[in-house]
């Protein structure tokens, strides 16, 4: 099977009934199913972190907030070389050899885990390795937005980082029940004993990494099998052209706002939980309500693709930043990020969420906005794409180490989140000037 398509005009009529339309969809269903394995294997530190000291491993809270940040390093690091793949390599190249890419950590942690010897730097050096998983999003969105006419790229793009973004909760949900099942039997070691307030139990931890691979490996094959590249190509030097735009700048910020914060969010919230309510008579089991914030994030992201292509995405972006603002304020004031009993866990869990939400919701409506911003290029629109979800990706490593950062030093997060909400309304005034009042100057 030939790599490369000799035709793709997804603009036409005819072509997308006759040609464009069953290939497209195809390529969507492969690869958003890749992408859930992608944010899965990204986010699983975040999910193994909490219960790595409860089998004996003596790391302090700062080392473990590190360990769920190197993730995010890493996927920031390498969506910036992924937003330049697809137009060189193409899509079945990359997603194939990505796919495969993310063994090495989810082997690599399934043994280290299983060593109570095995050093934090170690650790941290597979946390990064992690990051295979979260930097492949830079070639994945840049893809779809090839596949797909302009008018159903919100609603293709919302799909599948939707879909994808559900492997952020399905690592936090399946994690607490798959570490009590030996998976694959004595092929993957022994168990350890976990305690928990001298409560001790069998757990197989190295499941919730190894767990992936035979996923991994099936995926790896059918997207060689069944994907094909759209002849869009540029060099390495052609495509740098974005970054003399400002609008480039501009949707940079708008997007870390929007994803940075579900990324940042995402992968802070076990360990937030565990050091804000963790302390207190019947503290709740952190990845019990993890996973929720991920889950409404994504289904947020699907639900408001859609409308976000039938009444713009500028509108949902602004209403984004003010409820964020508004959010992360009354937590705080609240007292939510410094609690003094746990009577106030389920108000900070019902906040959390519905920052969550609205993460989502922003998230569909950038990407609508996006190859609006940049109508006049396909290729740089693809290119933004990869950019923006490039930088927004440092998000949980941001998240991870300010917030291990201001708990360290000065006993709660707060500070912190202060520095959210002057980020936020920058960016929402940024969105609102150029892209959504009135005569603005990129309506979208």
């Amino acid at each position: 099977m030939d790599t490369w398509l000799t035709q793709w005009e997804p603009e036409n009529p005819e072509f997308w009934q006759k040609t464009g339309r069953k290939i497209a969809w195809q390529t969507l269903a492969v690869t958003t199913f890749a992408l859930m394995l992608s944010f899965a294997t990204w986010y699983m530190m975040s999910a193994i972190v909490v219960r790595i000291p409860q089998i004996g491993f003596k790391f302090d809270t700062m080392q473990l907030f590190w360990l769920a940040a190197m993730p995010g390093l890493a996927g920031g690091t390498f969506r910036i070389l992924h937003m330049f793949l697809t137009p060189i390599y193409g899509t079945r190249h990359v997603i194939t050899i990505t796919t495969f890419l993310k063994l090495i950590p989810c082997i690599g942690i399934g043994l280290a885990v299983m060593n109570p010897n095995t050093p934090f730097w170690l650790f941290m050096l597979l946390a990064f390795s992690a990051g295979f998983g979260g930097g492949d999003f830079s070639s994945y969105m840049p893809s779809t937005r090839f596949f797909f006419p302009k008018k159903l790229q919100g609603t293709a793009l919302g799909l599948q980082a939707g879909i994808g973004n559900f492997g952020v909760s399905l690592t936090q949900f399946i994690t607490p029940w798959i570490i009590g099942l030996a998976v694959f039997g004595t092929l993957t070691g022994s168990a350890q004993t976990m305690t928990v307030k001298e409560v001790t139990r069998p757990i197989w931890l190295q499941s919730a990494a190894l767990i992936y691979v035979p996923f991994l490996i099936f995926t790896g094959i059918i997207a060689w099998a069944t994907l094909r590249s759209v002849p869009i190509k540029a060099s390495f030097k052609e495509q740098l052209d974005i970054f003399g735009m400002k609008h480039t700048w501009f949707c940079t910020i708008t997007y870390v706002m929007t994803f940075g914060s579900f990324s940042g969010l995402s992968a802070a919230f076990p360990l937030l939980i565990k050091s804000l309510y963790g302390s207190f008579p019947g503290a709740p089991d952190p990845l019990q309500y993890a996973f929720l914030g991920p889950l409404v994030g994504s289904l947020a992201r699907i639900a408001f693709g859609p409308l976000a292509d039938k009444y713009g995405g500028a509108i949902l972006t602004h209403i984004t930043g003010i409820v964020l603002i508004i959010c992360t304020l009354g937590m705080a004031g609240l007292g939510l990020l410094t609690p003094v009993s746990l009577d106030q866990f389920p108000a900070f869990v019902a906040v959390m969420l519905l920052l969550f939400f609205f993460t989502g919701i922003g998230n569909a409506a950038t990407f609508r906005q996006y190859p609006i911003i940049f109508a006049d290029s396909p290729r740089q629109s693809a290119g933004v794409i990869g950019w923006t979800a490039a930088i927004a990706a440092y998000g949980p490593f941001l998240y991870s180490t300010l917030i291990g950062s201001a708990i360290t030093n000065t006993g709660s997060p707060l500070v912190f989140f202060y520095g959210t909400v002057a980020f936020y309304a920058a960016a929402t005034a940024i969105n609102w000037w150029y892209y959504t009042r009135k005569g603005c100057e990129k309506p979208s």
